[in-house]
């Protein structure tokens, strides 16, 4: 049936495949779209009512157009910090690593440091992490090398010595400065607040070269299709004033909600000043949400488990009194604010569902989230549903991990938890929200990689690689629901968001293959006909 308008369409969507995610009109091949809205939906015989004189059209030429993509987790204004330097995601053992790091201390002038990141734990061969490992490549230039997990670091001991870090130190979160018998630093530096020590001595960029970044990063992003994220950090409110700043000149490419971190130590007067962060926003931009941290990661050795882990870690929180945590999120909760948890380990998952459990006012419940998800028993799954948390996870993560249990994380857990590792399907089995993300720089932003790593259980285009988990892959829909409806459920924004509709928001995604129904493989390389934002179109694939 036509949709007349009560004006001309600033852009119609024409000659697409249009999978609207919505069940009262599943398919259509034309798309109006006003003001940043979408106001129709139809058929090729609908665009002569809806288009002016100064109507775009477009034509998709037989692309599938579907709800903006969205990634469920990242780190785009923090993330082009943590991806300074050199790109260690490549190397693969301890001799490609030391030749990566010499060749970059060659090439490092008077004064400069080596700055690398993305450094996969399985280099190092099952060898504890050290200084000593990399120190002979360096020729004594100072080098920061972020893992690949984003909870670690390993630091040279000029770096050290920098930074005056030369023994063990307290801290009010699970961090760690790990040393040696003797007291020495080994240069490993666990979890945020050990890594944060070297932040006073290490290069940053100007505020002229942050922002450039990130417009370089952001409109990345819109390329592979995105245009949307949900930012799970702000490190200081001048991220904010860095937001601000770039729309008084345009508009961001891709719309981010941002859930600022709330970390151990925090009083009432820190959860005041979160509460009140919630009514800043931009055009794209706003701060939605509160990021906890209940545990850390399996590698480093913080991840909150109900059993030990191989070395005998893992059996502590990140909040040293995990009630205190309690007691945030349910100030927040009365408060109307939305929570993020990070929470890897079995224990951790636990707890924030206790805590969601336990909450006065069950309309409180589905406000919340949990981020990760690694390990998980049976017994807590049918608790997402049945508490409203939705699950967020990030299935190219398991790029990290081998299906033969021979990876440090595996191992780390042991066989029992390793043969439950991300259980994307049972989760959405047992009827949780289930959003998918990247969790980027931790892994690549591209949603493609995302929604076939979510169907095969393997990078795409690696048909060798033995999937991990097989078992729990997502057929096509439920993978494309994860980064569309699934990701607008899990922060309140269904009414308006994750479908093709009228009245939704015009975010829109068109790529040259059908996500759902083509080979998950060629997914991964999908061309990206279109990406818009807001009614503006930010992408533009050739011919």
């Amino acid at each position: 049936m036509s949709q007349p308008l009560p004006a001309a369409a600033d852009t119609v969507l024409t000659g697409a495949h249009v999978r609207t995610l919505d069940p009262e009109r599943p398919w259509a091949s034309a798309v109006a779209v006003k003001g940043g809205l979408i106001t129709a939906v139809g058929e090729e015989r609908d665009v002569r009512d809806w288009r002016g004189a100064h109507t775009e059209v477009i034509d998709l030429a037989g692309a599938t157009l579907t709800p903006g993509l969205v990634d469920g987790h990242s780190h785009p204004v923090w993330g082009v910090e943590m991806s300074a330097g050199l790109d260690l995601s490549g190397c693969r053992d301890l001799a490609g690593l030391r030749d990566a790091l010499s060749a970059a201390a060659r090439a490092a002038g008077r004064g400069d440091w080596v700055l690398a990141w993305g450094l996969d734990h399985n280099v190092f061969g099952g060898r504890p992490v050290h200084r000593e490992l990399i120190e002979p490549a360096l020729g004594g230039v100072p080098a920061f090398i972020r893992l690949y997990d984003g909870h670690s670091a390993l630091a040279s001991g000029p770096a050290l010595a920098a930074a005056g870090i030369d023994g063990p130190r307290a801290f009010e979160q699970r961090a760690e400065v790990v040393c040696d018998p003797d007291g020495r630093p080994t240069g490993h530096l666990v979890e945020h607040a050990a890594m944060d020590l070297m932040g006073p001595v290490l290069p940053r960029p100007t505020a002229a070269e942050r922002r450039a970044r990130l417009l370089t990063l952001l409109g990345g992003m819109a390329a592979t299709g995105l245009t949307g994220a949900h930012v799970m950090d702000l490190e200081g409110t001048d991220v904010l004033d860095l937001l601000t700043g770039i729309e008084d000149g345009g508009d961001l490419p891709v719309r981010l909600r941002i859930a600022p971190w709330c970390m151990p130590g925090a009083d009432t007067g820190d959860l005041d000043e979160l509460i009140a962060l919630q009514k800043r926003a931009g055009r794209h931009w706003q701060v939605g949400g509160v990021k906890f941290f209940m545990d850390g990661t399996v590698e480093g050795g913080t991840a909150w488990l109900e059993h030990a882990d191989c070395h005998g870690q893992g059996t502590e929180a990140f909040w040293p009194d995990p009630a205190t945590y309690t007691r945030a999120v349910h100030r927040l909760a009365r408060a109307g604010v939305r929570t993020a948890t990070h929470a890897i380990g079995d224990a951790a998952v636990r707890h924030v569902l206790d805590t969601v459990e336990a909450l006065a006012d069950p309309g409180q419940r589905g406000r919340h989230r949990i981020e990760h998800i690694e390990t998980v028993p049976d017994a807590q799954l049918p608790r997402f549903a049945a508490l409203g948390v939705a699950a967020s996870m990030q299935p190219t993560h398991t790029a990290y991990t081998r299906a033969d249990h021979t990876d440090e994380w595996s191992k780390r857990v042991g066989e029992e938890r390793a043969g439950r590792a991300w259980r994307c399907r049972d989760l959405r089995d047992a009827g949780a929200v289930l959003v998918l993300g990247s969790d980027w720089p931790i892994a690549h932003y591209d949603p493609r990689g995302v929604l076939a790593t979510a169907r095969l259980r393997r990078p795409a285009g690696a048909p060798d690689t033995a999937p991990v988990t097989a078992e729990q892959a997502l057929t096509g829909e439920m993978a494309l629901e994860g980064c569309t409806s699934h990701a607008a459920l899990a922060v309140g924004e269904e009414a308006y968001a994750g479908r093709i509709a009228p009245g939704f928001r015009a975010d829109l995604t068109a790529l040259g293959v059908d996500p759902v129904t083509a080979p998950a493989d060629e997914l991964g390389e999908a061309p990206v006909a279109l990406t818009m934002t807001g009614g503006v179109v930010v992408h533009r694939g050739v011919g």
